[in-house]
C-alpha cells in the first residue's frame, strides 16, 4: 500500500523516518485534560507506541514510532474520550494554546479556547491553508506568547458582561521570527470568531504556499491587510456561533501544583500516576503547561502538602534537571528535521550551570523552526546547520538568542558556535 504522508498531516501526523514510523500530535485545547482523557492517552502510548510521550509548549501531546495500520483504532479511542488530532499538523488551524495556565481567569480562557477549537477543528472550510495557522488565548501579557501567534488573544477587561480581548496578528517564529502587531483593542468575545474567520480567509486567498500569515502582511503592509479584512467581512455571511461547551471547565479555587518534567519527555506510566492522583485527590483535571510541565489544580481548601507528599512518594520532584526550566523540541531523537539530540544537549548544559544559570528559562531547538520557542526564553539555543569535518563526521553549529525585554522577542547575540562554545557561554553565567 502506498501511503500519502502529505495528506496524513491534516490528521496530525508527520513521517519520522524512511521506515514509515509516524508522529501523532493530539490537540488539547488550552492544554487541559480530564483524568479520563489522560488515562486513555497513557493506554494508547503503552499499546501502540514506546510508552513515552512528548509534551509540547503549545499544550499538545505527541506519540512517536507509530505505524500506519494502528491509526484507525487510535483515532477511535481518542474520539471516545473527546480528543482529536485533526488539524494538529499541516495547513490548518492548529491547537488553541494558553500560556497562563490556572490563573484567576483561566476558566474563562479555557472556555474561549474550547469554543475556538470546536469551531475550527475538522472544518474543511479552514483546512488546506498555505501553512499552519496558530491561535493563542491568554489572560494577560505576562508570558508574551501573543507575539508569536497568527492570532493572539489577550484578555483586557469586560463590557456588557462579555470578556474583551486585544487581538494581535501575524506573529511567528521559524527561520525569520516576527512579532505580531496589534490589530484590534477590546474586542468582545462575540466578535472573536467572525474576526478570526476573516483573517483565515484573507490568509488563504492571498498567500502562496508554504508561507505563513506574517509573509502576507510583510508583502502588502498592515494598511492593505486591514482593507482586505474589511472587504472580506462585508461580503461574507457572518458565522453562526454556538455558546455551549462540550463538558465542564476547570474552576479549582485552590492551589496549583506544578510538576516539573525534564525536557517535556514523560513516561506514560508517570502520566498515569498523575492522572490517578488528579482523579482521586484533586479536581479530576491536569494540564500541559507552556513550559512542558504538568500542572495539577486543587480544590479550594485541599491540603497541598499532603498531595505533594503523594507525588514525591511516587518519584516526582526528584529529578534535579527537571527543576531547570528548559524547553526542547524532540530534535533528532524523533524528528526528521532535527539536527541535534536536544535532550542530551539540555542535560549536559544543565550539568555545567551554576545557580545563576539554573534560575533562568532556557530553550533549545533542534533546527531553525524554533518549535521550542527559544525567542521567548531568557536564553535560546538554535541549531542552524551541520558542518562536515575531515573525518567524515558532521558537527552542529548554534546561535544563541537572548531576551532582554519582556515585550519583544529575543535576538541573536552569538552565531555559528560549536557545542563547546555553547557550553562556555552557559557555564559563564555563573
Amino acid at each position: 500500500m502506498t501511503i500519502d504522508y502529505q495528506k496524513l498531516r491534516l490528521d496530525g501526523l508527520y513521517q519520522q523516518d524512511k521506515e514509515g514510523h509516524l508522529m501523532l500530535r493530539v490537540k488539547v485545547p488550552a492544554g487541559v485534560l480530564s483524568s479520563t482523557q489522560a488515562e486513555a492517552i497513557c493506554d494508547l502510548s503503552e499499546r501502540y507506541s514506546n510508552g513515552i510521550l512528548h509534551l509540547t509548549c503549545r499544550g499538545s501531546i505527541e506519540f512517536h514510532w507509530l505505524k500506519h495500520d494502528m491509526l484507525a483504532e487510535i483515532f477511535r479511542q481518542l474520539a471516545a474520550v473527546g480528543l482529536s488530532s485533526r488539524g494538529a499538523c499541516g495547513g490548518a488551524v492548529r491547537g488553541i494554546s494558553c500560556s497562563t495556565t490556572f490563573t484567576h481567569d483561566f476558566p474563562l480562557m479555557q472556555n474561549v479556547a474550547r469554543k475556538l477549537n470546536r469551531h475550527f477543528m475538522g472544518n474543511p472550510y479552514f483546512e488546506g491553508l498555505p501553512k499552519k495557522f496558530k491561535i493563542g488565548v491568554d489572560s494577560g501579557y505576562d508570558q508574551s506568547r501573543h507575539l508569536i501567534q497568527d492570532v493572539g488573544l489577550v484578555l483586557v477587561g469586560s463590557q456588557d458582561d462579555q470578556p474583551c480581548f486585544d487581538i494581535w496578528c501575524a506573529g511567528g517564529l521559524g527561520r525569520e521570527p516576527q512579532a505580531a502587531f496589534l490589530l484590534e483593542q477590546g474586542t468582545p468575545e462575540s466578535g472573536l470568531i467572525p474576526l478570526i474567520e476573516a483573517i483565515v480567509q484573507v490568509y488563504r486567498d492571498n498567500t502562496p504556499p508554504p508561507k505563513r500569515l506574517k509573509y502576507l502582511v510583510n508583502q502588502v503592509g498592515e494598511t492593505e491587510f486591514r482593507k482586505l479584512l474589511y472587504m472580506d467581512r462585508q461580503h461574507r455571511p457572518q458565522p453562526q456561533v454556538q455558546s455551549t461547551l462540550d463538558g465542564p471547565t476547570v474552576a479549582s479555587g485552590g492551589e496549583i501544583i506544578n510538576v516539573p518534567i525534564f525536557a517535556g519527555e514523560l513516561q506514560a506510566a508517570a502520566l498515569l500516576r498523575l492522572a490517578l492522583i488528579a482523579r482521586d485527590a484533586a479536581t479530576g483535571f491536569l494540564a500541559v503547561t507552556a513550559d512542558q510541565n504538568i500542572a495539577l489544580p486543587l480544590l479550594a481548601g485541599q491540603n497541598c502538602s499532603e498531595i505533594r507528599k503523594q507525588l514525591e512518594a511516587q518519584g516526582f520532584f526528584n529529578n534535579a534537571q527537571a527543576k531547570v526550566c528548559f524547553r526542547i523540541c524532540p530534535g533528532n531523537h524523533e524528528c526528521r528535521m532535527g539536527l541535534v539530540a536536544t535532550r542530551d544537549i539540555a542535560r549536559d548544559l544543565i550539568a555545567g550551570m551554576g545557580e545563576n544559570g539554573r534560575n533562568r528559562k532556557w530553550a533549545v531547538s533542534g533546527c531553525s523552526n524554533s518549535c521550542s520557542q527559544p525567542q521567548l526564553a531568557d536564553h535560546g539555543i538554535i541549531s542552524r546547520r551541520l558542518v562536515s569535518k575531515e573525518d567524515g563526521t558532521r558537527s552542529p553549529r548554534f546561535d544563541i538568542v537572548q531576551r532582554n525585554d519582556a515585550s519583544s522577542l529575543g535576538q541573536i547575540i552569538l552565531e555559528n558556535l560549536t557545542l563547546a562554545e555553547v557550553h562556555k557561554f552557559t557555564d559563564g553565567l555563573n
